[in-house]
């Protein structure tokens, strides 16, 4: 009877072990379908200083790079406010999407990023990401409201959209722990 209680123990640290070993930046996301929109909620932690956060998320013509995204593009920069043109491509069941969008940034350096789709095949896509120092880390969070133009049915969407955002943040994550930033940025 003690081996298997013992067997299950080990059992149950190593699952515990094999979980957290499995999401070293501690990502969290949820989606919730609200009126015809999507409210998604993600947040990361990485060992790097709010400097190099903010260089990450504001390195628009990068984001290429993340699963999903294949074109970014800067197309005018006026003061705090950024427009990039973006092309996302997904499949859904099989049918291939690809979403066109302008999207207008304006920063608030090294604390946060606000977004709006100024133009593009979604009906609506608004959001802002912001960062958090945390003990020598950063805190990444990620909020947004999208209502897709889609003729696939919205239970579809959401369900895609449950069982595939959270690899996409994990990538972000690994991206921005692995990505080598110039030694001369100043942090406010």
């Amino acid at each position: 009877m003690k081996w298997i209680f013992s067997a299950t123990l080990f059992l149950c640290c190593l699952q515990a072990f094999a979980q957290e070993s499995g999401n070293p930046f501690d990502v969290q996301t949820t989606v919730n379908a609200i009126d015809g929109r999507f409210q998604i909620h993600a947040s990361y932690l990485v060992p790097i200083n709010l400097c190099n956060a903010f260089a990450f998320l504001s390195d628009y013509e990068d984001a290429k790079n993340i699963p999903g995204i294949t074109e970014s593009k800067v197309i005018s920069r006026s003061g705090n406010r950024v427009r990039v043109q973006r092309v996302v491509e997904e499949q859904i069941l099989f049918i291939p999407i690809e979403i066109q969008s302008v999207i207008e940034y304006t920063e608030t350096p090294n604390r946060q990023l606000n977004f709006e789709q100024i133009s593009g095949d979604t009906k609506y896509y608004k959001g802002t990401w912001k960062l958090f120092p945390d003990k020598g880390k950063t805190i990444f969070r990620y909020e947004s409201l999208v209502e897709p133009n889609s003729m696939i049915p919205n239970v579809v969407i959401e369900y895609f959209m449950k069982h595939s955002i959270r690899s996409r943040f994990e990538v972000m994550a690994e991206r921005a722990s692995q990505r080598k930033f110039p030694g001369n940025l100043v942090c406010d």
